[in-house]
């Protein structure tokens, strides 16, 4: 068993890496502060290639692994964690079900634009009064003379309300099979009549990036929108919450080594009792834990990104499932552990939002709850475990 990353997965830390420092750190107090989508930021990520890493070459990638993503996605989170979500959502659950379940002209007429990163595609699974259970969806799709008539509304869809939104993938009960409804998933374009991106929310955190709800009044596509199977859409989003999971897994380890970073670099400059903090017992027990519990999540999540990354396209093992739930959960956990003792070794400082751990507090708890809570990673352990 070798934990060394390959000399490709390097180059895309390092690339990230510098990027990161360079670029997005240095805006994102700004963005943050201004609740502004770093467009600037969006384009020179797509020149780089960041929004096609995963994907092949054909349609525009960079044909590399799952892995490097969940590299390139910690590295960015690492400067912002609402830029990093903008990368994430707009790969494992945008380009991902296209790429993974589109037929070759869906594939041909969107892939190249999001892959460059000259457009962006949202998932819209979570409903008011269905997030966690899925199955309650009740957004409806009617089959009607050779077009979807969608009624229905989404909650917490990001990078739906850009300048460059192409559209959204949304799950519809399409009919019944037997006693239970038949989900299909349904591609939207931007500007389709009667699809509505309302007004977007006031977040605690990820400031920089875009999140609205959506609404659809009798909003029609041509039949050949349909992503998929016609009802498969359960199975598909499972497929995309499964590599999502993994991938706000990585997220929280950028944020964690942020938290880190910030917390062992005040404690070495901040003196008390002539000597820096670093020096005390009590700050050195949560920089020790800190440091212990980033690198543990770490492990996790490029063990399940590896995992991952060697599924087939429309298929995921119970074994890989697990192994996302559980990165998600620990690595959310920890970083928010992270983040609490971040903002308590830097004391007072530490409640101001002249320093970045006061933002970095507020983006991590999300983390805790987007693409499944904690509640819902652990149920989904125990179920997997045969209890």
């Amino acid at each position: 068993m070798d934990f060394e990353l390959t000399t490709e997965q390097k180059a895309i830390r390092d690339t990230c890496r510098d990027f990161a420092r360079e670029v997005v750190a240095p805006a994102a107090e700004g963005l943050d502060r201004e609740q502004r989508f770093g467009y600037d930021i969006v384009r020179q990520m797509g020149e780089l290639g960041l929004f096609g890493l995963p994907f092949s070459e054909e349609f525009g990638g960079a044909g590399a692994d799952f892995l490097s993503l969940c590299i390139a996605i910690e590295e960015i989170s690492r400067a912002d964690a609402g830029v990093g979500i903008t990368l994430e959502a707009a790969v494992c659950l945008g380009s991902s079900p296209i790429h993974d379940f589109g037929t070759p002209s869906q594939k041909a007429q969107w892939l190249p634009d999001l892959l460059a990163g000259r457009k962006l595609w949202a998932f819209g699974l979570t409903e008011p009064e269905a997030g966690s259970d899925a199955g309650a969806t009740t957004t409806r799709g009617e089959a009607v003379d050779g077009r979807w008539v969608i009624n229905g509304a989404k909650q917490f869809i990001t990078n739906c309300g850009t300048s460059i939104s192409a559209g959204v993938t949304i799950t519809a009960v399409t009919g019944r099979d037997g006693d239970e409804n038949e989900i299909s998933a349904l591609m939207v374009p931007t500007g389709t009549p009667g699809y509505h991106v309302l007004e977007s929310y006031r977040k605690l955190g990820w400031h920089s990036s875009d999140t609205h709800p959506l609404s659809f009044e009798d909003c029609q596509v041509p039949a050949e929108n349909l992503l998929g199977q016609r009802g498969g859409g359960y199975r598909q989003f499972l497929h995309t919450l499964t590599g999502g999971r993994i991938a706000i897994a990585a997220l929280s380890v950028g944020v964690a080594q942020a938290c880190l970073d910030a917390a062992l670099s005040y404690a070495r400059e901040r003196r008390t009792f002539g000597e820096p903090i670093s020096r005390h017992q009590a700050i050195q027990f949560k920089l020790a834990d800190m440091a212990m519990e980033t690198e543990v999540a770490r492990t996790m999540v490029y063990r399940a990104a590896s995992a991952y990354g060697r599924e087939g396209a429309t298929e995921t093992s119970d074994e890989v499932r697990m192994l996302a739930a559980m990165s998600k959960l620990y690595a959310s956990e920890a970083s928010k552990r992270a983040a609490d003792n971040a903002v308590q070794i830097h004391g007072g400082y530490g409640f101001m939002e002249d320093y970045p751990v006061a933002r970095y507090w507020r983006d991590v708890k999300v983390n805790e709850i987007g693409e499944g809570t904690s509640e819902v990673q652990r149920m989904l352990i125990a179920r997997l475990l045969g209890t």
